[in-house]
């Protein structure tokens, strides 16, 4: 019985001090309620890093940069176009640029945005990835732009995606039946632009010198491949393929309106300052530095053509200086970004020298009817464009060019030089090969779906009769 005394004891006195430790704990709880529903997700919020904040300043830069580049194809090219054929082709060519503003725009929203720069193989986004635009909202897309909605980008991109088939029109100007030419543009958008868009610019892309990875770090500021080699290339197949126009060359065929030429050739100038410097994809040092080269290359070029005309045949003409600005901006695209003002000017020197020689002596000495000169003018030049960029690329204009591409962990610098020559032939010579051979087996397989080209009598009739049922001009 004594030894059972003493633990009651302890027992009388522990009981009450656990009771008043349960009492303390209640009271606790009772002053301090559970945290609600709206406080448990605050709590989350604050530990997850904050969105990317979208830049005002940048987005309308972006904005107003993709209704510069939409303009380039309506009116610019349209009008650009319109002008150099016969009278009665003048309708049906500017349909030409017209038509693909609707039918490149759907392509874009059903599976072109996705291919171009969703997530997929170094070759191809997923057709899937964003069908009908999904995921594609209001919120930046760090990969590609972090201050601007991934919607202005898309839309910015889309006008790059509705130019490029349009450039190869002018190739077949004059001859090509309209419904081949719908089925054509859709195959060769879906088939040649969206994957090299990918490859060029996408995220793992196989010439993207900004992905992880980096495989063959290829520059291109805004467009020299996926634009105006891949059109100028398939431009020239489409005009093998098709053959001369009737009476071609034996019979002159100048243009009907070289006011409505140059008049486009102006508004393409005006435009290229939203192609070149909006694809900085902000409004900061870049995008002036690329809106100055654009300029001066511009410049250089219509000088350089006009001078060569002028030494040929005695005196310049507007249509030729025009054309040598046209080519001048076409060979500083790729560039743009990525070289200084001395470079430009260089670059446009060069380009209106080597495009009026491929519009005058190759395109005589080879025999070939490319209608407008595309392959000449955007072909030629942005080759040249492509090759001098890998001698003159600085990373003073550019830092990101001496720090971003690294394989295996080390940083290998893309300023111009030997080695980014080589990176740039590459992407060159790829471009050329996969757009010619891509072109050729679409325009076989169309041809085998229905005529590519007029008949003989439709020819002679004109594209705006025989193909539209409209004249032009009706006084």
């Amino acid at each position: 019985m004594t030894s059972v005394a003493p633990n009651r004891t302890s027992l009388c006195v522990l009981l009450p001090l656990f009771l008043l430790l349960c009492l303390g704990a209640v009271s606790r709880a009772a002053e301090s309620p559970p945290p609600s529903v709206e406080a448990r997700l605050a709590q989350l919020e604050a530990k997850t890093p904050a969105a990317p904040a979208i830049n005002s300043g940048d987005n309308a830069w972006l904005l107003t940069s993709t209704a510069l580049v939409l303009m380039m194809t309506a009116p610019g090219l349209v009008l650009f176009y319109g002008g150099l054929v016969r009278r009665k082709n003048v309708l049906g060519t500017m349909m030409h640029s017209l038509v693909l503003m609707g039918l490149v725009s759907v392509l874009w929203v059903l599976f072109g945005y996705s291919m171009a720069f969703g997530e997929g193989n170094a070759y191809c986004g997923n057709p899937l990835n964003h069908f009908l635009l999904r995921g594609v909202g209001l919120a930046p897309n760090a990969d590609y732009a972090g201050t601007v909605p991934e919607q202005s980008f898309m839309l910015f991109q889309l006008m790059f995606a509705i130019i490029t088939p349009a450039l190869i029109s002018g190739a077949v100007a004059e001859r090509m039946k309209f419904s081949a030419y719908l089925l054509f543009m859709t195959l060769w958008v879906t088939l040649v632009y969206f994957p090299l868009a990918h490859m060029v610019w996408g995220k793992g892309g196989l010439f993207n010198w900004t992905s992880s990875g980096c495989r063959v770090p290829v520059l291109d500021f805004a467009g020299g491949t996926v634009v105006h080699i891949s059109s100028g290339v398939s431009a020239l197949v489409c005009a093998l393929v098709l053959g001369k126009r009737l009476g071609y060359p034996r019979e002159p065929m100048p243009p009907h309106n070289v006011v409505l030429s140059i008049t486009g050739a102006g508004l393409l100038w005006v435009g290229w300052f939203g192609f070149n410097a909006g694809s900085a994809l902000n409004a900061g040092s870049l995008a002036t530095s690329a809106f100055a080269a654009t300029h001066f290359s511009a410049s250089a070029a219509a000088l350089s053509w006009a001078l060569c005309e002028w030494m040929q045949k005695g005196r310049p003409s507007v249509l030729g200086a025009a054309s040598g600005m046209v080519a001048g901006l076409a060979t500083i695209t790729p560039a743009s970004g990525f070289v200084s003002i001395p470079s430009a000017l260089l670059i446009g020197l060069a380009a209106g020298a080597v495009c009026y020689t491929g519009v005058t002596r190759l395109k005589t000495r080879f025999g070939y009817d490319d209608s407008l000169d595309v392959f000449g003018v955007h072909g030629l030049g942005s080759t040249l464009g492509m090759l001098m960029l890998g001698m003159l690329a600085s990373s003073h204009i550019n830092d990101a060019i001496a720090s971003t591409c690294k394989i295996d962990g080390q940083v290998i610098p893309l300023a111009g030089g030997g080695a980014q020559f080589l990176n740039q032939l590459k992407g060159v010579l790829f471009t050329i090969a996969f757009a010619a051979t891509a072109t050729f087996v679409i325009l076989k397989a169309v041809n085998a779906m229905t005529p590519l080209r007029l008949t003989e009598e439709q020819e002679t009739l004109g594209l705006d009769l025989s193909q539209h049922g409209e004249s032009a001009y009706n006084d």
